[in-house]
């Protein structure tokens, strides 16, 4: 599967994968995350199901707070 996140082509050796999924494998980690597939803002509860196709574009942006 060929998918192209956070604006970087990358190439998983696996041909269904969810949000969950790709979070762990690509060892994101922080509590505070969104993301995004095809410009779709995907809620936290819909990681577990939200599936990434080939092809998708793939936005996980860490949010940080500060003053």
């Amino acid at each position: 599967m060929q998918i192209t996140l956070n604006n970087r082509v990358e190439t998983l050796e696996v041909v269904r994968l969810t949000v969950s999924e790709l979070l762990k494998v690509k060892n994101f980690t922080f509590k505070m995350l969104i993301v995004k597939i095809n410009g779709k803002l995907i809620n936290k509860t819909e990681y577990d199901t939200a599936e990434i196709a080939d092809g998708d574009d793939v936005q996980v942006i860490h949010l940080i707070s500060g003053g």
